[in-house]
């Protein structure tokens, strides 16, 4: 194999993903109060979820390390990607940048590309999934990129949470107004911008009420979906995952469709219960 698909651990991974060899983690830290759990292999959704439950204070995050994405980009492999979470969200783009810059300086230039994903979450999975559609079509790295970036720019990004606490706590919600109190029941309905920020598209009252307009506006904004594939994941709700991947499946046709539990990253800024859609 002439090439890996380095992603940062906001990214979930199929079994099939897990198997193929093709993709490395880079993981990012989660800190909730004095302890620091490393977003791999041995993360424990259920364990999480319950020390933030059981915690006053807001979980933060820490992004991978330059020297960590230099280390991934090595190898025997003549081709490198990475896929990251949104520049606006995360300072893992910039970091990948880094660590290919780092990596050009001490060991030569190679073809490193670093992905910015302009969303997070299943919507990096896509990505890691079209990088080796087009490595097996033998495609030539730079075309690969232009294809990557392009099937990335025509997906959008829809969620809905039982609670944005973590978000706007961790300063990911800015320029967001305040949402309605939680005491009314209000669930925002969300998305990501072209650049991959966060804005609110809607809300109601009730998570199905809301959930119903996710799907609402996903249906409106869906464009030559036959050939596309829906994604969803979901933190520790997987009933409720299947019910939207129904109600879209209902209204629109795709190519295939699919849904993963989150991994750490995920579950903290999705929080019990949170749907996450890519289209």
């Amino acid at each position: 194999m002439n090439y890996k698909v380095v992603t940062d651990s906001c990214c979930e991974w199929t079994d099939e993903m897990k198997k193929s060899g093709v993709y490395e983690n880079a993981p990012l830290t989660i800190q909730v109060d004095d302890k620091y759990i490393v977003d791999d292999e041995t993360f424990d959704q259920a364990d999480f979820l319950r020390m933030v439950a059981e915690s006053p204070n807001c979980p933060k995050s820490s992004c991978p390390s330059p020297e960590l994405y230099m280390q991934e980009f090595g190898g025997e492999t003549e081709r490198a990607y990475a896929v990251t979470l949104s520049s606006q969200l995360s300072g893992s783009y910039n970091s990948a940048v880094l660590g290919r810059n780092l990596y050009v300086e001490e060991c030569g230039e190679k073809n490193i590309h670093v992905f910015d994903s302009r969303s997070a979450s299943i919507a990096e999975t896509l990505i890691a999934m079209d990088i080796r559609k087009y490595e097996e079509q033998g495609l030539p790295f730079e075309k690969i990129v232009e294809n990557v970036e392009a099937d990335r720019d025509e997906r959008n990004t829809y969620f809905v949470l039982e609670s944005l606490d973590a978000l706007r706590k961790n300063g990911r919600l800015t320029g967001i107004k305040a949402v309605v109190a939680s005491a009314l029941n209000i669930k925002p309905v969300m998305g990501a911008t072209k650049e991959g920020s966060i804005i609110q598209l809607g809300q109601a009252r009730g998570i199905k009420k809301a959930l119903a307009k996710m799907v609402d506006h996903i249906v409106k904004d869906a464009k030559d979906t036959e050939g596309k594939i829906l994604a969803i994941s979901h933190c520790n709700c997987p009933e409720r995952a299947k019910m939207v991947e129904s109600m879209i499946r209902e209204r629109i046709q795709v190519k295939s469709s699919f849904i993963l539990d989150t991994e750490g990253i995920s579950s903290l800024y999705a929080s019990d219960g949170g749907i996450i859609v890519v289209l």
